[in-house]
């Protein structure tokens, strides 16, 4: 029993250790070590052992010409479907359907997005996914939105090239909005991480003194 715990604790350590560091002596595989600090580690916790070892990592982030290429890509495309609709030839109803298929899209998009990350961490962690009926409303009111926009534009007698201009540039606001979502998503989470690791290191000096 001593081995497997000695076995057990050493994996934690080599999971949560920096690169190219040796695991603290209490967590060696060596049995007379382990058994002599297993009383002090298992009355203790994990914790002081992993929050030491926190200060090392470092939170993976997204480069800011990342981030500038996302905000310029996601710029250029709400002004192409701007210009576009502006110039829209027809009668007005018709120019302010489109306006509201535009947003409707674009709304849908983020509300979208926000689902399908929420549901991928709730998969991780366990139980407190979104209800079923929420989910049939998010993709119901994306397809919704997309299908009578595409419909509205297929149906209006307009030029052809001005037809597949504004189609271009809603199916790049629609794209360039995912790639936004997720990028605001990505820098929210690291934050998160980065807060949590800095309450680790803040717990672990506390302990040391």
């Amino acid at each position: 029993m001593p081995n497997r715990r000695a076995a057990w604790a050493k994996s934690i350590a080599m999971r949560y250790q920096p690169a190219g560091t040796n695991p603290p002596q209490h967590f060696c595989a060596d049995g007379g070590a382990a058994r002599r600090h297993h009383a002090a580690m298992f009355n203790q916790g994990l914790w002081p052992s992993i929050a030491m070892s926190s200060s090392a990592y470092t939170v993976a982030r997204d480069t800011r010409a990342w981030q500038m290429q996302v905000w310029i890509s996601f710029g250029i495309a709400v002004f192409l479907c701007a210009v576009g609709l502006a110039w829209l030839p027809g009668e007005p109803l018709e120019q302010a359907f489109m306006v509201m298929g535009y947003v409707f899209c674009l709304t849908s998009v983020f509300v979208l997005a926000k689902y399908v990350r929420d549901s991928a961490g709730a998969a991780r962690r366990g139980p407190g996914r979104d209800v079923p009926m929420w989910g049939a409303v998010v993709w119901g009111g994306f397809a919704v939105a997309m299908g009578l926009t595409g419909w509205g534009l297929a149906g209006m007698d307009i030029n052809s090239a001005y037809k597949a201009y504004l189609g271009v540039s809603w199916l790049y606001l629609v794209t360039t909005a995912f790639t936004l979502a997720k990028m605001l998503r990505d820098r929210h989470e690291a934050d998160l991480l980065e807060a949590r690791l800095q309450g680790r290191r803040e717990a672990a000096e506390a302990a040391d003194k």
